[in-house]
């Protein structure tokens, strides 16, 4: 049974077209993802100075959108999740929607009114770590010391992200500043090997953007994963971790079997 958790980052990719967000549910499903997640803002909470503004409106998901969202997940056995952009947000996914699970993006890492929120309401927290410096962890760990369990998610802030910015080892210094948390990364790369790669440096959740059409309307289809890729990432991830074995430093069963004939053969 594999043990990294894989989130099918939904986010954007289903353009407002609940059709098609429901569909890309039932394929991440089938390619073997654990969570599927979208995000949860108003357009009205959005300034009016932002430039994609009229976006966040096309894409924003309804009340009762979550509600079928997260119904239709559970028909197809997989966990529903998504990061709240408000306070608001947060309480309709806790209260109404009664999630446990909370992701946390990067641009709201330092929203401490949040944070303090979802401490009180969530069991378990996935927490994105893009932009951010050790000492800005810090602080919005110092907001979150009631959770459970909780995931620290590497993650570079841009769409997408070039090679020479994914900075994987990051992965093993969050592993070595916090020892507390179980880390993982959020993949904003183009392919797959970034995720890959991230699970044999440690990474205990991978979260990949997913698409079922790369040529949609958006930025974030280009970095995404199809099903195919989607799928294949999974096969991956589960051969690392056969490779990656228990780390205990001992013999083999099959070099048990050999240990004396291989030691005698040459003289000593």
């Amino acid at each position: 049974m594999r043990a990294t958790i894989v989130i099918a980052e939904i986010g954007e990719n289903h353009i407002g077209d609940m059709n098609l967000a429901k569909k890309m549910i039932k394929e991440a499903a089938k390619a073997g993802a654990d969570i599927v997640k979208f995000q949860s803002y108003l357009s009205d909470e959005v300034k009016d100075t932002d430039l994609e503004k009229e976006w966040f409106s096309k894409v924003q998901l309804s009340d009762d959108a979550h509600y079928e969202l997260k119904e239709i997940a559970e028909k197809n056995n997989i966990e529903f999740l998504s990061s709240p952009f408000s306070l608001n947000r947060a309480k309709f996914l806790c209260e109404d929607l009664g999630l446990k699970k909370i992701k946390i993006a990067s641009s709201e890492m330092l929203n401490i009114p949040l944070l303090k929120y979802v401490n009180k309401h969530a069991d378990t927290v996935f927490l994105s770590t893009g932009m951010s410096t050790i000492k800005e962890i810090n602080k919005a760990l110092s907001n979150l010391d009631n959770i459970n369990e909780l995931y620290l998610l590497h993650c570079i802030t841009e769409y997408p992200t070039k090679p020479e910015d994914a900075n994987l080892l990051a992965i093993t210094t969050l592993k070595k500043s916090f020892p507390k948390y179980k880390i993982g990364y959020s993949d904003h790369t183009i392919g797959i090997q970034a995720a890959i790669v991230s699970v044999a440096l440690g990474a205990k959740v991978v979260e990949k953007h997913f698409t079922i059409d790369k040529n949609l309307p958006g930025t974030d289809h280009i970095l995404s994963a199809d099903p195919i890729e989607l799928k294949e990432l999974i096969k991956k991830i589960e051969e690392v971790e056969i490779l990656l074995g228990n780390g205990e430093k001992k013999p083999t069963k099959d070099e048990e079997k050999i240990i004396s004939f291989v030691r005698s053969r040459f003289p000593k």
